[in-house]
């Protein structure tokens, strides 16, 4: 954790604030003043708020694509409902005989609202505000998902390593922060409620306010403002340990082998990293990931879909040139394929070492898997596994896949799908079991890059291509067992074991 990664949270939560203030009060403001109207609009923001944060940043990075835009795009709209809501409710509690007094003296609606009906409904607004400001800080986390940045990746690679010193450091650090904001926002509350509010002369107050303007215009247009990766090697940093490792790698040779400068922008999915990657305006120039994810998740086929006769990686790279412009490099060795893995007490138990071991014991194991498993898009998946295998778990339930690790050491499963190369299988004790059918494909690792990339920074790395290959075939599935397990469970720095690695295989 750096001081950079609790700024760009704060910087996110503030600048949502400021875009969420600058959208709630005039709708608070419409709502008090047309009801009917208001009462939809309203009803909409209502609507909003009940959208899952994931869900609604996916959509909004459809149209912005990924980094901070979405992710404060998507924090404002989560933080309208308490300011709109606070805003129409302040105004509608002014006191009636304050209105009539009002009127009486010959102000004008107008005037009456911005001199007497707007200023006695400030403390409620800011009490939205102060709402609105401490949830948002817990929302943010999801920042890092659409590659916006901020503390979620943290939490993320803490939770799922069990490392309860940086979960604890890093929950710290957002309760401070909602404590302090919370704190100068009441303050302000406070001083519209009290005698005091006038206290300060007009000049002051005006020039206090031109400064805040200011400052507020200029955060949110830093956070608009794209990374400036002109001339630069890009890429997006990865969700789990065996991307991460595979970027920093990529990075380590090229900027060892090449003038090229890469940079690894703020961790994102695998799905909204290849969706970066192609298309006529890439904001990446390569991703690592696995010619069956490309298969089944990127390009939406399934194995019964290979000709006969060719192979997984050939007909993949075959048809994602064909249809997005990308290809892949050749493969560097590991097999993240899914497999299944089972407890020290099954194995001590049943003795099973292949999956059709399972069949008769079946009904009473716990199965578990995360969410993604268990969706009927694609082949491989819990219910074609379940079919293919002829095996009828006593029950199958869906977990987090940050979590599953925590879930499956905690005994709630017996028999679980993970990862072929991930460490987290050797820290839990599970035992990967033998594919004896073959239902799962192969998942072999590799780069995917954009067609044009080697042409584009053919002045600076006419060798880039060459350097990119000198990957190929030097990281083993044994191999990237032992590199997450040094990641996820040592708790080693990813550039610190990826330069060990390369350095042991002579490649730096």
């Amino acid at each position: 954790m750096s001081v950079a990664m609790i700024w760009d949270h704060l910087s996110l939560v503030l600048s949502a604030l400021i875009l969420a203030v600058a959208a709630g009060v005039p709708l608070g403001l419409l709502a008090y003043l047309c009801p009917r109207v208001g009462k939809a609009l309203l009803w909409v923001v209502d609507l909003i708020q009940t959208i899952p944060a994931l869900a609604l940043l996916g959509v909004i990075m459809v149209a912005a694509g990924p980094g901070s835009p979405t992710a404060m795009t998507g924090l404002a709209l989560y933080s309208l409902l308490p300011i709109a809501r606070n805003c129409t409710l302040g105004l509608s509690q002014v006191p009636g005989h304050l209105k009539e007094a009002a009127a009486g003296m010959g102000m004008s609606p107008a005037y009456r609202l911005f001199h007497v009906d707007i200023p006695l409904a400030a403390p409620m607004l800011v009490t939205g505000i102060r709402i609105a400001a401490v949830n948002a800080i817990g929302t943010a986390v999801f920042a890092s998902f659409v590659g916006g940045g901020g503390l979620g990746g943290l939490f993320y690679t803490a939770i799922r390593q069990r490392n309860m010193e940086q979960i604890l450091m890093g929950t710290l650090i957002l309760m401070v922060m909602a404590l302090v904001l919370d704190a100068g926002l009441g303050w302000v509350e406070r001083r519209m409620s009290g005698n005091r509010r006038n206290k300060l002369p007009l000049p002051v107050k005006a020039a206090g306010g031109a400064v805040l303007a200011l400052a507020s215009v200029a955060l949110v247009a830093s956070m608009l403002l794209p990374q400036y990766t002109e001339g630069q090697l890009t890429l997006y940093d990865g969700d789990y340990s065996e991307v991460k490792l595979m970027h920093a790698m990529a990075e380590l040779l090229v900027e060892d082998k090449t003038d090229l400068e890469v940079v690894i922008l703020d961790q994102m999915t695998q799905v909204n990293n290849h969706n970066e990657l192609k298309g006529a305006n890439p904001s990446c120039d390569l991703m690592f990931s696995y010619d069956g994810t490309v298969l089944t998740t990127f390009l939406g086929l399934d194995t019964k879909d290979i000709p006969e006769g060719e192979g997984l990686y050939d007909f993949v790279n075959e048809t994602v040139r064909e249809r997005e412009g990308l290809r892949l490099l050749g493969k560097v060795g590991l097999n993240n394929t899914y497999s299944i893995g089972v407890t020290q007490s099954v194995i001590d138990r049943y003795g099973v070492s292949k999956v059709s071991d399972l069949i008769p014991i079946a009904g009473e194991l716990d199965f578990g898997a995360e969410h993604e498993f268990y969706t009927e898009e694609g082949s491989m998946k819990y219910q074609p596994f379940v079919d293919f295998y002829g095996l009828s778990f006593r029950s199958a339930k869906p977990v987090d896949v940050v979590l599953k690790y925590n879930a499956v050491e905690s005994g709630a499963f017996d028999v679980m799908v993970v990862y072929a190369t991930d460490g987290l299988n050797k820290r839990a004790g599970l035992t990967i079991l033998e594919d004896d059918r073959g239902f799962f494909p192969e998942y072999y690792g590799a780069f995917l890059v954009r067609e044009g990339l080697f042409a584009d920074f053919y002045d600076a790395a006419p060798n880039l291509e060459q350097v990119l290959e000198l990957l190929t075939g030097q990281v083993s599935s044994e191999d990237m067992v032992e590199l997450t397990y040094a990641v996820d469970v040592d708790g080693r720095p990813v550039e610190e074991v990826a330069s060990e690695f390369l350095r042991s295989k002579g490649l730096l």
